[in-house]
């Protein structure tokens, strides 16, 4: 069956592209590919972008891009959501070229937002270079992992475990409900969601894993300075045992900052159900309607 593979871009909309950019490439060591007055494009690996950061009136993560593995993938995955009642439209060549991809398609999830798979991202002939000397891990994991609050969680688990392929890694209970988490690949998720009562359906946060914890140190020591507000605290994770903090971005969502995320080998894996979202930190410390996980 033909599957997605791993998280491969992500668009975001914001309103200050210069604090994303000082964010971004000063605080996270990404670095920038491009920039112009309305875009802001950056980079984590040897694709040529990885982050599309439009300028716009709504902070918002807008898009989420799904990587598939070729044309016969992507056309098999497009029938099975139009068979499930899902309106998918095909890219035009314009939409293609902007996203320098050889493929793509774009539907909306069960809750509006627009999601697009793909095939064929480009890579930059020229080195990755971060300057905070940050080496990200990504290959087959992709570029890390989004965490989305949802309406409604059985369309979702539907449409993500039934339609695109992804495999249920397991679950985390906070707050009365509980967290669902997903794998694409070896990564221990790149997709997770979960439906709390009262909570306006979004991506509450993205997650960047670096090789060394000192980076992650490092980092953190600039959030404590004031580089950036500090969403949840340094703190080692119960599911994925990553080692990492959350700091809350231009656009109002968090990103995680991270080392150490656990992998998963199908042959063996066997989902469990978690009482707690982290073994010690990860503590709440700004005001946030978004589950501490």
């Amino acid at each position: 069956m033909s599957e997605v593979i791993g998280l491969g871009y992500v668009v975001i909309e914001a309103r200050d592209l210069d604090a994303w950019a000082s964010f971004a490439s000063d605080l996270l060591g990404l670095q920038i590919a491009s920039r112009s007055d309305d875009r802001l494009m950056l980079r984590l690996d040897d694709k040529s972008y990885r982050l599309d950061i439009r300028r716009g009136e709504v902070d918002a993560v807008t898009v989420l891009g799904w990587e598939v593995k070729g044309p016969n993938e992507l056309s098999e995955l497009v029938e099975r959501l139009e068979r499930n009642g899902y309106t998918v439209k095909r890219a035009d060549a314009e939409a293609i070229r902007e996203r320098q991809v050889s493929g793509l398609i774009e539907f909306e999830d069960p809750d509006g937002s627009r999601r697009e798979l793909f095939y064929g991202s480009k890579r930059d002939s020229a080195r990755f270079v971060s300057p905070t000397a940050a080496r990200f891990v990504t290959g087959t994991g992709g570029l890390g992992h989004a965490f989305q609050m949802v309406t409604d969680a059985e369309a979702f688990r539907q449409l993500y475990v039934g339609i695109l392929g992804f495999k249920l890694t397991d679950y985390i209970e906070f707050g009365g409900g509980y967290g669902t988490f997903l794998h694409a690949n070896p990564r221990h998720h790149s997709f997770a969601f979960a439906a709390p009562s009262g909570i306006p359906a979004r991506v509450g946060h993205l997650m960047f894993e670096v090789d060394d914890i000192d980076l992650v140190g490092r980092a953190y020591d600039k959030v404590l300075a004031g580089a950036a507000p500090l969403a949840l605290s340094f703190g080692k994770h119960t599911n994925d045992e990553m080692l990492s903090f959350y700091v809350t971005s231009p656009s109002g969502f968090s990103v995680e900052y991270g080392f150490g995320g656990r992998l998963i080998d199908d042959s063996v894996w066997t989902p469990d159900r978690y009482d707690t979202p982290s073994y010690w930190g990860h503590k709440r410390q700004v005001e946030s309607d978004e589950p501490d996980v």
